[in-house]
Protein backbone atom coordinates (compact mmCIF):
# COMPACT_ATOMS: atom_id res chain seq x y z
CA UNK A 1 0.00 0.00 0.00
CA UNK A 2 1.17 3.60 -0.43
CA UNK A 3 3.45 5.08 2.14
CA UNK A 4 1.31 7.35 4.31
CA UNK A 5 2.52 10.38 6.27
CA UNK A 6 2.78 9.49 9.93
CA UNK A 7 2.53 12.14 12.65
CA UNK A 8 1.06 12.57 16.09
CA UNK A 9 -2.05 14.73 16.49
CA UNK A 10 -3.70 15.03 19.88
CA UNK A 11 -7.39 14.15 19.92
CA UNK A 12 -8.18 17.64 21.20
CA UNK A 13 -6.17 19.40 18.48
CA UNK A 14 -8.33 22.21 17.06
CA UNK A 15 -6.61 21.75 13.69
CA UNK A 16 -8.26 18.36 13.25
CA UNK A 17 -11.23 18.75 10.89
CA UNK A 18 -11.92 15.07 10.16
CA UNK A 19 -11.25 12.10 12.45
CA UNK A 20 -11.82 8.39 11.82
CA UNK A 21 -11.28 6.51 15.09
CA UNK A 22 -7.92 8.23 15.54
CA UNK A 23 -6.60 6.01 12.75
CA UNK A 24 -6.92 8.78 10.18
CA UNK A 25 -7.06 12.53 10.85
CA UNK A 26 -7.28 15.38 8.39
CA UNK A 27 -5.92 18.72 9.56
CA UNK A 28 -7.21 22.13 8.57
CA UNK A 29 -4.26 22.68 6.23
CA UNK A 30 -5.11 19.47 4.34
CA UNK A 31 -2.43 17.31 5.95
CA UNK A 32 -3.48 13.68 6.34
CA UNK A 33 -2.24 11.99 9.51
CA UNK A 34 -2.36 8.20 9.71
CA UNK A 35 -1.55 6.20 12.81
CA UNK A 36 1.27 3.67 12.30
CA UNK A 37 -0.51 1.22 14.63
CA UNK A 38 -3.18 -1.30 13.76
CA UNK A 39 -6.59 -0.38 15.22
CA UNK A 40 -8.01 -1.85 18.41
CA UNK A 41 -10.31 -4.15 16.43
CA UNK A 42 -7.21 -5.98 15.10
CA UNK A 43 -6.08 -7.58 18.39
CA UNK A 44 -2.73 -9.33 18.49
CA UNK A 45 -4.58 -12.40 19.74
CA UNK A 46 -5.77 -13.07 16.18
CA UNK A 47 -3.62 -15.93 14.83
CA UNK A 48 -1.06 -15.07 12.16
CA UNK A 49 -0.98 -18.57 10.73
CA UNK A 50 -3.20 -21.57 10.14
CA UNK A 51 -1.93 -25.17 10.28
CA UNK A 52 -3.47 -26.05 6.91
CA UNK A 53 -2.80 -22.81 5.01
CA UNK A 54 0.32 -21.43 3.34
CA UNK A 55 0.52 -17.71 2.71
CA UNK A 56 2.88 -15.14 1.28
CA UNK A 57 2.88 -11.48 0.36
CA UNK A 58 3.82 -9.86 -2.94
CA UNK A 59 3.84 -6.46 -4.60
CA UNK A 60 1.52 -6.40 -7.61
CA UNK A 61 2.04 -2.74 -8.55
CA UNK A 62 5.55 -1.48 -7.80
CA UNK A 63 4.82 2.07 -8.91
CA UNK A 64 2.04 2.42 -6.35
CA UNK A 65 3.51 -0.03 -3.84
CA UNK A 66 0.30 -2.07 -3.81
CA UNK A 67 0.43 -5.43 -2.11
CA UNK A 68 -1.47 -8.70 -2.19
CA UNK A 69 -1.53 -11.44 0.41
CA UNK A 70 -1.95 -14.86 -1.15
CA UNK A 71 -3.31 -17.90 0.71
CA UNK A 72 -3.63 -21.52 -0.36
CA UNK A 73 -4.59 -24.71 1.51
CA UNK A 74 -1.46 -26.73 2.31
CA UNK A 75 -2.95 -30.06 1.31
CA UNK A 76 -4.96 -28.89 -1.71
CA UNK A 77 -4.20 -27.83 -5.21
CA UNK A 78 -1.24 -29.51 -6.84
CA UNK A 79 -0.67 -31.84 -3.88
CA UNK A 80 -4.11 -33.35 -4.38
CA UNK A 81 -3.77 -33.45 -8.16
CA UNK A 82 -6.35 -30.75 -8.71
CA UNK A 83 -6.44 -27.00 -8.86
CA UNK A 84 -8.57 -24.81 -6.64
CA UNK A 85 -11.02 -21.97 -7.25
CA UNK A 86 -9.64 -18.47 -6.73
CA UNK A 87 -11.29 -15.89 -4.47
CA UNK A 88 -10.05 -12.35 -5.12
CA UNK A 89 -10.86 -10.39 -1.98
CA UNK A 90 -11.01 -6.61 -1.51
CA UNK A 91 -11.14 -5.36 2.09
CA UNK A 92 -13.52 -2.78 3.52
CA UNK A 93 -12.92 0.47 5.36
CA UNK A 94 -15.04 3.08 3.62
CA UNK A 95 -12.32 3.54 0.97
CA UNK A 96 -10.32 5.38 3.66
CA UNK A 97 -9.12 2.65 6.01
CA UNK A 98 -7.98 -0.95 5.91
CA UNK A 99 -5.16 -3.07 4.59
CA UNK A 100 -4.61 -6.65 3.54
CA UNK A 101 -2.02 -6.69 6.34
CA UNK A 102 -4.47 -5.85 9.14
CA UNK A 103 -4.85 -8.73 11.59
CA UNK A 104 -8.63 -9.09 11.30
CA UNK A 105 -8.57 -9.21 7.49
CA UNK A 106 -5.61 -11.58 7.52
CA UNK A 107 -7.38 -13.93 9.96
CA UNK A 108 -10.57 -13.96 7.90
CA UNK A 109 -8.62 -14.80 4.74
CA UNK A 110 -6.74 -17.60 6.51
CA UNK A 111 -10.01 -19.18 7.55
CA UNK A 112 -11.62 -18.55 4.18
CA UNK A 113 -8.81 -20.37 2.37
CA UNK A 114 -8.85 -23.27 4.82
CA UNK A 115 -12.59 -23.87 5.00
CA UNK A 116 -13.61 -22.88 1.47
CA UNK A 117 -10.77 -24.93 -0.01
CA UNK A 118 -9.74 -22.06 -2.24
CA UNK A 119 -6.83 -19.85 -3.18
CA UNK A 120 -7.55 -16.46 -1.59
CA UNK A 121 -5.92 -13.30 -2.92
CA UNK A 122 -6.39 -10.31 -0.62
CA UNK A 123 -5.47 -7.26 -2.69
CA UNK A 124 -4.76 -3.79 -1.36
CA UNK A 125 -5.67 -0.55 -3.10
CA UNK A 126 -4.98 3.15 -2.69
CA UNK A 127 -6.94 4.88 0.05
CA UNK A 128 -8.71 8.22 0.30
CA UNK A 129 -8.46 11.08 0.98
CA UNK A 130 -4.91 10.97 -0.41
CA UNK A 131 -6.27 9.08 -3.41
CA UNK A 132 -9.94 9.79 -3.97
CA UNK A 133 -12.26 7.58 -5.98
CA UNK A 134 -12.07 6.20 -8.59
CA UNK A 135 -8.46 5.38 -7.56
CA UNK A 136 -9.50 2.32 -5.54
CA UNK A 137 -11.63 1.02 -8.41
CA UNK A 138 -8.81 1.51 -10.90
CA UNK A 139 -6.46 -0.39 -8.58
CA UNK A 140 -8.95 -3.23 -8.15
CA UNK A 141 -9.22 -3.53 -11.94
CA UNK A 142 -5.44 -3.34 -12.17
CA UNK A 143 -5.11 -6.28 -9.83
CA UNK A 144 -7.31 -8.41 -12.07
CA UNK A 145 -5.00 -7.52 -14.97
CA UNK A 146 -2.02 -8.55 -12.85
CA UNK A 147 -3.77 -11.84 -12.12
CA UNK A 148 -4.55 -12.33 -15.79
CA UNK A 149 -0.84 -12.03 -16.57
CA UNK A 150 -0.05 -14.61 -13.88
CA UNK A 151 -2.63 -16.98 -15.39
CA UNK A 152 -0.48 -17.47 -18.47
CA UNK A 153 2.83 -17.67 -16.62
CA UNK A 154 4.21 -20.59 -14.64
CA UNK A 155 7.75 -19.40 -14.12
CA UNK A 156 9.74 -18.37 -11.06
CA UNK A 157 7.81 -17.06 -8.07
CA UNK A 158 4.56 -17.20 -10.04
CA UNK A 159 4.57 -20.99 -9.69
CA UNK A 160 3.56 -20.72 -6.03
CA UNK A 161 0.26 -19.34 -7.27
CA UNK A 162 -0.18 -20.96 -10.66
CA UNK A 163 0.38 -24.52 -9.46
CA UNK A 164 -2.63 -24.26 -7.14
CA UNK A 165 -4.98 -21.77 -8.83
CA UNK A 166 -7.68 -22.64 -11.32
CA UNK A 167 -7.92 -19.43 -13.34
CA UNK A 168 -11.06 -20.72 -15.01
CA UNK A 169 -12.85 -20.51 -11.64
CA UNK A 170 -12.26 -17.01 -10.31
CA UNK A 171 -14.65 -15.22 -7.95
CA UNK A 172 -14.43 -11.58 -6.92
CA UNK A 173 -15.35 -11.00 -3.28
CA UNK A 174 -15.48 -7.81 -1.27
CA UNK A 175 -16.25 -6.68 2.24
CA UNK A 176 -18.18 -3.38 2.59
CA UNK A 177 -16.25 -0.92 0.36
CA UNK A 178 -14.67 -3.97 -1.21
CA UNK A 179 -18.16 -5.19 -2.06
CA UNK A 180 -18.80 -1.88 -3.80
CA UNK A 181 -15.64 -2.46 -5.84
CA UNK A 182 -16.88 -5.94 -6.72
CA UNK A 183 -20.13 -4.48 -8.06
CA UNK A 184 -18.37 -1.95 -10.25
CA UNK A 185 -15.92 -4.54 -11.55
CA UNK A 186 -18.88 -6.69 -12.54
CA UNK A 187 -20.46 -3.77 -14.37
CA UNK A 188 -17.22 -2.96 -16.17
CA UNK A 189 -16.78 -6.56 -17.27
CA UNK A 190 -20.43 -6.97 -18.22
CA UNK A 191 -20.46 -3.93 -20.49
CA UNK A 192 -17.00 -4.08 -22.08
CA UNK A 193 -16.06 -5.32 -25.53
CA UNK A 194 -13.59 -7.71 -23.92
CA UNK A 195 -14.42 -11.44 -23.53
CA UNK A 196 -17.54 -11.83 -21.42
CA UNK A 197 -17.89 -13.70 -18.15
CA UNK A 198 -17.37 -17.42 -18.61
CA UNK A 199 -17.04 -17.46 -22.40
CA UNK A 200 -13.96 -19.68 -22.26
CA UNK A 201 -11.85 -17.34 -24.41
CA UNK A 202 -10.04 -15.32 -21.75
CA UNK A 203 -7.27 -16.93 -19.71
CA UNK A 204 -9.06 -15.63 -16.62
CA UNK A 205 -12.72 -16.49 -16.17
CA UNK A 206 -14.74 -14.77 -13.47
CA UNK A 207 -17.49 -17.15 -12.48
CA UNK A 208 -19.21 -14.95 -9.94
CA UNK A 209 -19.17 -12.03 -7.52
CA UNK A 210 -19.68 -12.06 -3.75
CA UNK A 211 -20.76 -8.79 -2.13
CA UNK A 212 -20.47 -8.92 1.66
CA UNK A 213 -22.54 -6.03 3.04
CA UNK A 214 -21.53 -3.64 0.26
CA UNK A 215 -20.99 0.02 1.09
CA UNK A 216 -23.53 1.90 -1.02
CA UNK A 217 -24.85 5.39 -0.37
CA UNK A 218 -27.32 8.00 -1.50
CA UNK A 219 -28.54 11.48 -0.67
CA UNK A 220 -31.96 10.18 0.39
CA UNK A 221 -31.81 8.24 3.65
CA UNK A 222 -33.13 4.71 3.94
CA UNK A 223 -35.14 3.42 6.89
CA UNK A 224 -32.13 1.61 8.36
CA UNK A 225 -30.09 4.81 8.16
CA UNK A 226 -32.74 6.97 9.78
CA UNK A 227 -32.54 8.18 13.37
CA UNK A 228 -35.63 6.16 14.28
CA UNK A 229 -33.74 2.94 13.54
CA UNK A 230 -31.35 3.00 16.53
CA UNK A 231 -30.50 -0.72 16.54
CA UNK A 232 -27.80 -0.21 13.93
CA UNK A 233 -26.27 2.89 15.56
CA UNK A 234 -23.02 2.00 17.32
CA UNK A 235 -19.97 4.04 18.31
CA UNK A 236 -18.01 2.07 15.73
CA UNK A 237 -20.35 2.58 12.79
CA UNK A 238 -22.96 5.31 12.75
CA UNK A 239 -24.46 7.70 10.23
CA UNK A 240 -21.88 10.41 10.91
CA UNK A 241 -19.07 7.94 10.19
CA UNK A 242 -20.71 6.75 6.95
CA UNK A 243 -21.09 10.33 5.78
CA UNK A 244 -17.48 11.06 6.71
CA UNK A 245 -16.27 8.11 4.65
CA UNK A 246 -18.10 9.42 1.58
CA UNK A 247 -16.99 13.00 2.20
CA UNK A 248 -13.36 11.91 2.29
CA UNK A 249 -13.44 9.35 -0.52
CA UNK A 250 -15.68 10.72 -3.28
CA UNK A 251 -14.33 13.23 -5.82
CA UNK A 252 -14.29 16.76 -4.46
CA UNK A 253 -17.75 18.30 -4.64
CA UNK A 254 -19.55 15.01 -5.39
CA UNK A 255 -22.66 14.00 -3.50
CA UNK A 256 -23.59 10.56 -2.18
CA UNK A 257 -25.54 10.05 -5.42
CA UNK A 258 -22.25 9.81 -7.32
CA UNK A 259 -22.32 6.63 -9.49
CA UNK A 260 -19.67 4.89 -7.38
CA UNK A 261 -21.70 5.44 -4.21
CA UNK A 262 -25.21 4.98 -5.58
CA UNK A 263 -25.58 2.35 -8.33
CA UNK A 264 -29.09 3.64 -9.03
CA UNK A 265 -28.43 7.38 -8.95
CA UNK A 266 -29.46 9.73 -11.74
CA UNK A 267 -26.02 9.60 -13.35
CA UNK A 268 -25.38 5.89 -12.76
CA UNK A 269 -25.26 3.52 -15.73
CA UNK A 270 -28.39 1.46 -16.39
CA UNK A 271 -27.85 -2.14 -15.31
CA UNK A 272 -30.59 -3.83 -17.31
CA UNK A 273 -28.32 -4.72 -20.24
CA UNK A 274 -25.26 -5.57 -18.13
CA UNK A 275 -24.32 -9.25 -18.26
CA UNK A 276 -23.84 -10.56 -14.73
CA UNK A 277 -22.57 -14.01 -13.79
CA UNK A 278 -24.01 -15.41 -10.53
CA UNK A 279 -23.92 -12.88 -7.69
CA UNK A 280 -24.12 -13.61 -3.96
CA UNK A 281 -25.26 -10.67 -1.85
CA UNK A 282 -24.92 -10.90 1.93
CA UNK A 283 -26.69 -8.50 4.30
CA UNK A 284 -26.91 -8.20 8.07
CA UNK A 285 -30.03 -7.23 9.95
CA UNK A 286 -28.47 -4.78 12.42
CA UNK A 287 -26.47 -2.94 9.77
CA UNK A 288 -27.11 0.72 8.92
CA UNK A 289 -26.57 -0.32 5.30
CA UNK A 290 -29.11 -3.17 5.50
CA UNK A 291 -31.87 -1.50 3.48
CA UNK A 292 -29.49 -0.35 0.74
CA UNK A 293 -28.13 -3.89 0.41
CA UNK A 294 -31.62 -5.39 0.24
CA UNK A 295 -32.78 -2.76 -2.27
CA UNK A 296 -29.74 -3.45 -4.46
CA UNK A 297 -30.46 -7.19 -4.46
CA UNK A 298 -34.16 -6.73 -5.13
CA UNK A 299 -33.50 -4.47 -8.10
CA UNK A 300 -31.02 -6.89 -9.64
CA UNK A 301 -33.46 -9.75 -9.11
CA UNK A 302 -36.23 -7.81 -10.88
CA UNK A 303 -33.85 -7.37 -13.82
CA UNK A 304 -33.50 -11.15 -14.00
CA UNK A 305 -29.88 -11.27 -12.89
CA UNK A 306 -28.63 -14.62 -11.48
CA UNK A 307 -28.71 -13.71 -7.83
CA UNK A 308 -28.66 -15.29 -4.39
CA UNK A 309 -29.35 -13.29 -1.22
CA UNK A 310 -28.43 -14.32 2.31
CA UNK A 311 -29.30 -12.30 5.42
CA UNK A 312 -27.80 -12.62 8.89
CA UNK A 313 -30.63 -10.97 10.83
CA UNK A 314 -28.95 -10.66 14.22
CA UNK A 315 -25.44 -9.66 13.22
CA UNK A 316 -23.71 -6.30 12.68
CA UNK A 317 -21.93 -4.90 9.66
CA UNK A 318 -18.73 -6.79 8.91
CA UNK A 319 -19.15 -9.31 11.73
CA UNK A 320 -16.76 -11.71 9.98
CA UNK A 321 -13.85 -9.29 10.31
CA UNK A 322 -14.75 -8.35 13.88
CA UNK A 323 -14.89 -12.03 14.89
CA UNK A 324 -13.22 -14.01 12.11
CA UNK A 325 -13.18 -17.24 14.14
CA UNK A 326 -16.79 -17.16 15.31
CA UNK A 327 -19.43 -19.77 14.57
CA UNK A 328 -21.39 -17.27 12.48
CA UNK A 329 -18.34 -16.50 10.36
CA UNK A 330 -17.98 -20.23 9.81
CA UNK A 331 -21.56 -20.34 8.54
CA UNK A 332 -20.84 -17.45 6.17
CA UNK A 333 -17.81 -19.27 4.77
CA UNK A 334 -19.91 -22.41 4.33
CA UNK A 335 -22.46 -20.44 2.30
CA UNK A 336 -19.69 -18.90 0.19
CA UNK A 337 -18.31 -22.39 -0.45
CA UNK A 338 -21.70 -23.66 -1.61
CA UNK A 339 -22.16 -20.63 -3.86
CA UNK A 340 -18.74 -21.18 -5.44
CA UNK A 341 -19.45 -24.86 -6.05
CA UNK A 342 -22.91 -24.22 -7.50
CA UNK A 343 -21.70 -21.37 -9.73
CA UNK A 344 -19.02 -23.57 -11.25
CA UNK A 345 -21.70 -26.03 -12.36
CA UNK A 346 -24.39 -23.79 -13.81
CA UNK A 347 -25.85 -20.29 -13.65
CA UNK A 348 -28.32 -20.22 -10.81
CA UNK A 349 -31.81 -18.75 -11.08
CA UNK A 350 -32.62 -15.81 -8.82
CA UNK A 351 -33.43 -16.98 -5.32
CA UNK A 352 -33.58 -15.65 -1.78
CA UNK A 353 -32.41 -17.39 1.38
Amino acid sequence: MPTMPVAVAASGDTNVVEDLYGILRVLSDGTVVRSPDQPEFCPITFPCDHPSVQWKEAVYDKGKNLRVRMYKPSGGGEQAGRKLPVLVHYHGGGFCLGSCTWGNIHSFCLRLAAEAGAVVLSAGYRLAPEHRLPAALDDAAGFLEWLRERSVSAEGEDRWLTEAADFGRVFVTGDSAGGTLAHHLAVRAGTSAAPKHGDGVDSLTIKGYILLMPFFGGVDRTRSEAVEFPLAETPFLNLAVLDRFWRLSLPEGASRDHPIANPFGADSPALGSVEFPPVLVVSSGTDLLHDRTVDYAERLARMGKPLEVVDFPDDPHGFFTQEPWSETTGELIRLVSVFVADSCVAVAAPKTA
